[in-house]
């Protein structure tokens, strides 16, 4: 995946004054795995993003980089 940003979940987080330990502690996940999701070094599965949307109260979309518009 390299350098390409797929998620928004660190800058939710911060919107929302959390932390990745808070996230990992909340949806009972490994720290690492939170902070390789923040980090866009991996990607949370879909169900795994609705929860996480849960979590932050925030739509699902709203944890996702929009599309460049055509």
């Amino acid at each position: 995946m390299g350098d390409k940003v797929f998620n928004r979940i660190k800058a939710v987080l911060a919107e929302k004054g959390k932390t990745n330990n808070w996230l990992a502690e909340t949806l009972d996940m490994n720290r690492n795995t939170v902070s390789k999701w923040c980090t866009n070094q991996m990607q949370p599965t879909v169900e795994t993003l609705f929860k996480i949307a849960e979590a932050l109260d925030v739509e699902a979309r709203e944890l996702l980089v929009l599309r460049k518009a055509k």
